[in-house]
């Protein structure tokens, strides 16, 4: 793609970085030379904002490992070793490790984003299709999937988890902010939430579940241990827990929000280590 001043004028750039371009680059220049042109200049968020006018390209950069102090491509990146970036890291298609993909500022990519080892960011990670990492997945600001979120491991998130499809960790998920999956929520082991806690599906954990604000779940919640939340407890169907039921202060517990009532003895029923104290709709099933 051949981006000459008229062309990027019409994006209506900003004026330095207009002036950067007519300055080195009068005479036009490639897509991918630009961006690194940019990245190499210090102009990190303008390549980004390059690639966010101009889009992905189908170019792959196949290589052996990533070391860099940031890096903005417009196509993919096929990385047989580890991705070491110490600041941006974005792709418009996918990225893909043989083994751990390390960011300090930001992750982003178009497509998946796959390690063979953990993924780590300091800053933020979004992806415009599935994060899959065979270890932990560690990000200390919002997440924003638009596919699956799994990891062999552990998942922690230290700001908003924005999820539209499943999300499934080996061990414990610990989630910072509000979180909401278009799917379900399943950890092996504890589930924590620092805020509300949603699941388009059903919530398990093998330990116990814990939200500081709601807990709801369309279809059922179960787990190993406890299921406690500062606010509501809200399930489409069951509620099962090994130990404690337990809301919010002046919050409900409910159970078989999705079901006909006639149907809660075989769908919506609610077990746990005691009754709950304030529980409003589901069939108590005992201990």
């Amino acid at each position: 793609m051949d981006l000459n001043k008229n062309f990027i004028k019409t994006k209506r750039p900003c004026a330095e970085g207009f002036r950067w371009f007519l300055k080195h680059h009068a005479q036009g220049s490639d897509y991918q030379p630009l961006l690194d042109a940019l990245v190499a200049d210090g102009r990190v968020d303008d390549a980004c904002w390059l690639l966010a006018q101009f889009g992905p390209s189908d170019a792959v950069l196949e290589v052996d490992a990533i070391d860099a102090a940031a890096l903005v491509f417009a196509g993919s990146l096929e990385v047989r070793g580890n991705i070491e970036v110490d600041g941006i890291l974005t792709a418009g298609g996918a990225i893909r490790a043989g083994g751990g993909i390390r960011a300090g500022t930001s992750i982003a990519a178009g497509d998946d984003i796959r390690a063979g080892g953990g993924i780590q960011c300091s800053g933020t990670l979004e992806s415009g299709g599935n994060v899959d990492a065979r270890w932990g997945i560690h990000v200390l600001g919002s997440m924003r999937v638009r596919g699956d979120l799994k990891a062999g491991w552990d998942i922690a998130c230290g700001g908003a988890l924005a999820l539209a499809g499943d999300c499934g960790a080996g061990h414990e998920i610990v989630l910072g902010g509000p979180a909401r999956a278009g799917k379900g929520l399943r950890a092996g082991g504890a589930l924590t939430c620092r805020d509300a806690l949603r699941a388009g599906r059903g919530i398990e954990s093998g330990e116990s579940i814990e939200s500081a604000g709601h807990l709801e779940a369309d279809w059922g919640i179960r787990a190993a241990g406890a299921i406690v939340a500062g606010g509501a407890i809200r399930a489409g169907e069951s509620l099962l827990a090994g130990g404690e039921i337990r809301s919010g202060a002046g919050y409900g517990v409910y159970a078989g929000l999705a079901v006909r009532q006639e149907c809660w003895e075989s769908s919506a029923l609610v077990r746990a280590g005691a009754r709950p104290a304030r529980l409003l709709s589901g069939h108590w099933a005992g201990t």
